[in-house]
């Protein structure tokens, strides 16, 4: 095939969802049109020879320009999340669009879809974030987003923001007749504010109590009572950032009971403990997140449970705030963990660093890589342009090296964070050219994006709909 190519990627090793192709890939316009055919005309030529051609990165969790349960802003637009995302080999994310209190589900979407065009640089969709259900026309609402392509709803049973018990099945319930995947930040709210409580009282409040603030058993709790109200509904869940081995053996328990439950975990909680909290100083509130990292043999069940698709889904968290007054020392320099904001930055290193554990360390390989970082986010929720590199399907290219090291610095990132969590870890694999929709968006940590052009994902379906015996029979 050559007739009408606007693009082809000549002699790489082409990872597809079916397997590992050597040969040519074709472009026309913005969809791939041929795969492992040689091609010998295209008005744009280049060379894959010893690189891996793999599909573009799809980051299925992240916070963007967005206002934390503690009132603070994070640090990145979504000009600057983007590009950084883009420069890591992502080309679609799935950030939030977080309802207010008293904010209609109509008004929030409108906001986050607004700032989305004017900034964004690669392609987005939204999971909706229900904090207050007691707004008017909430469930028309509701029912009316979904419809227009809005497949994912996302729930808290912790911090200020949260639904208790009855509220979460009324959206689940919801969320089952309208074809949306629910969401869910999974932690015991009451065992935490026990947790903190006690360590203040007791005066321990530096960077590294924030661990011992939010016990395991918080999210071992809310995770096997996701997994039973996902049963009990049939309705589709996925938790999201699993730190704990006893968090994966709920997941697994409940998979293996037909449960319609999926899981992801990040790589702050599959390559860092709870040491990176106990640093000089104030520094440890640079790691600060929620869940906090946890323990050595947490690791190896989250790569085992990785290998056996307990958990399908390897994503960022991204939750950007600087190391500042605007972020992290928004309540002074000596604050305590309970008044600093919970996140660190990850768009622009998820894949770096899962390809070099995964391609280069050989924990998995490059299908396995590809599967976890986007071929799987795009089946499960839905992207349906997305599946990966097949005939039909969006050009989303990103052209890795697998020879090139790279040892991160302290601030080298291109989002608007400052600094770099992972500074002084070198990684073994690099995207040196990244393609949108048959367009360069990186080459040579040259980046070539617009503001704008990122294109939000319309999803019509969930594309699995699982059915549970369970359900059947308390319906009759």
């Amino acid at each position: 095939m050559s007739q009408g190519v606007d693009l082809v990627v000549h002699d790489g090793q082409v990872v597809t969802p079916s397997g590992i192709v050597e040969g040519d890939l074709a472009v026309a316009g913005e969809r791939i049109v041929s795969i492992g055919q040689p091609v010998s005309q295209a008005k744009t030529h280049i060379s894959a020879k010893g690189k891996l051609v793999m599909p573009g990165g799809i980051d299925p969790h992240a916070h963007i320009e967005q206002r934390s349960g503690m009132g603070q802003w994070n640090a990145d637009t979504f000009e600057t999340a983007t590009k950084s995302a883009a420069i890591g080999g992502t080309t679609s994310v799935i950030s939030f669009a977080a309802q207010s209190s008293g904010q209609s589900l109509a008004d929030t979407v409108s906001d986050y879809s607004a700032r989305a065009a004017r900034g964004a640089m690669i392609d987005y969709a939204f999971h909706i974030t229900l904090t207050d259900i007691s707004v008017p026309n909430f469930e028309r609402e509701l029912e009316a987003l979904i419809a227009s392509g809005h497949r994912s709803l996302k729930v808290f049973t912790t911090y200020n923001i949260q639904l208790d018990d009855a509220d979460l099945l009324k959206v689940f319930q919801h969320a089952r007749e309208a074809g949306a995947l629910m969401c869910v930040h999974a932690e015991n709210d009451a065992i935490i504010t026990q947790a903190k409580e006690r360590l203040i009282k007791a005066g321990r409040t530096a960077p590294k109590d924030h661990a011992t603030s939010r016990p395991r058993m918080a999210e071992i709790e809310a995770v096997e009572r996701m997994c039973r109200f996902a049963e009990y509904l049939d309705q589709p869940v996925m938790l999201f950032h699993i730190s704990t081995r006893e968090g994966a053996a709920a997941v697994r328990a409940a998979q293996k009971r037909g449960a319609p439950v999926w899981a992801e975990t990040c790589p702050h909680y599959l390559l860092m403990t709870q040491d990176v909290l106990d640093k000089p100083g104030f520094e440890g509130a640079k790691w600060m997140c929620s869940p906090p990292q946890r323990e050595p043999a947490d690791q190896g069940a989250l790569w085992q449970a990785l290998r056996e698709r307990t958990l399908s889904l390897v994503s960022s968290d991204h939750a950007p705030y600087r190391f500042d007054e605007t972020g992290k020392l928004a309540a002074g320099p000596a604050a305590g963990f309970h008044q600093i904001a919970n996140g660190l930055p990850g768009l622009e290193t998820r894949l770096p660093l899962m390809f070099n554990e995964m391609v280069t360390n050989g924990r998995g390989g490059p299908e396995a890589f590809a599967e976890l970082t986007s071929h799987a986010p795009a089946r499960l929720y839905g992207l349906d342009r997305k599946f990966g590199i097949a005939e039909g399907m969006d050009a989303d290219i990103v052209i890795w090296d697998p020879e090139k090291t790279v040892t991160y610095g302290a601030d080298d990132l291109h989002d608007n964070v400052g600094y770099n969590p992972w500074e002084g870890t070198s990684v073994t694999g690099w995207p040196d050219h990244v393609i949108l929709r048959g367009t360069t968006l990186m080459k040579d940590r040259t980046f070539f994006g617009t503001p704008g052009t990122g294109k939000w994902i319309n999803r019509p379906q969930l594309a699995t709909r699982p059915t549970n015996s369970f359900q059947q029979a308390v319906e009759g």
